[in-house]
């Protein structure tokens, strides 16, 4: 038996044009799947549409803006009558819409944005997909991709960190209300993953670019593949005894708590690094 295999399984991901979305939905896809995808981006939809379609998997591929609820019910109900339910839902969608600025200069609509993108597509889109997961009776899961922002605080992206703060939250108590009924839910945390959206290797000035294995204890930044193998676990059997979790997607950031090592291998919590590091 082979536990990954997600053969007549639909999944529905969102925001899976490009990045972790796109890693999940193809790895997803490899193991059988039925995949569906939310996408804002027309460019990104099609193109990840035909590398999906061109490995011979089922791909339903809907433009969409999951901030906004008649496209969220124009999605669930184009996953409903393709796949005639639904058994994992991916909320993949966030950004910080590089917003970075102290809370006190925020403007209303800045917030709202940052709100939309990071919470309120969560809600809407969990809201929407729940029937449709009880139409496939126990087994479902719900997995939303969070932020290490969730667990620690970050200046000046403030709303972004409450909002996944929120998932957590989110997480744990919908966990509780769908237990009942079979359908697990849990969320991701990733650190910083080089995707299109978020670039370390040139965020970071290079004459720093080697000093990443002092910060990060696993010595590399994410790559949307890791978030793609919690996925699969997450939503798998193995993990059948799972529920109201989010994994710590971080290579060891969050444990190390401040702490890292210095040009010698020493660990210490005392900042050793002249200027900030990145390229501004």
């Amino acid at each position: 038996m082979n536990d990954l295999d997600f053969s007549g399984k639909c999944i529905l991901v969102t925001g899976g044009g490009a990045g972790i979305g796109r890693a999940i939905a193809e790895a997803f896809g490899q193991r059988g799947a039925a995949v569906a995808i939310a996408e804002i981006d027309p460019e990104r939809l099609r193109d990840t549409e035909q590398a999906l379609t061109a490995r011979g998997i089922e791909t339903l591929a809907v433009q969409a803006d999951v901030t906004r609820r008649a496209d969220v019910d124009r999605t669930l109900a184009a996953v409903d009558e393709r796949f005639g339910g639904l058994d994992i839902l991916v909320n993949n969608v966030g950004d910080f819409l590089g917003i970075v600025k102290p809370f006190e200069d925020l403007s209303d609509e800045e917030i709202e944005q940052v709100y939309a993108v990071n919470l309120k597509s969560v809600f809407l889109v969990s809201h929407a997909a729940i029937p449709l997961l009880r139409k496939r009776g126990r087994g479902g899961s719900i997995i939303s991709i969070s932020s290490i922002e969730a667990f620690r605080g970050i200046p000046n992206v403030t709303t972004y960190c409450a909002c996944k703060h929120a998932i957590t939250g989110f997480t744990r108590s919908l966990a509780l209300e769908l237990g009942p009924a079979g359908i697990r839910v849990n969320a991701i945390a990733p650190e910083t993953t080089e995707t299109a959206q978020v670039r370390p290797s040139e965020l970071i000035a290079e004459e720093h670019q080697a000093h990443t294995r002092r910060w990060i204890p696993l010595e590399r930044f994410g790559r949307p593949e890791d978030a793609a193998g919690c996925a699969l676990f997450l939503a798998s059997e193995l993990s059948a005894w799972v529920t109201g979790a989010t994994i710590n997607l971080d290579g060891g950031a969050l444990a190390a708590a401040g702490w890292y090592r210095d040009p010698n291998d020493l660990w210490t919590n005392v900042p050793v690094v002249t200027g900030n590091g990145f390229n501004f």
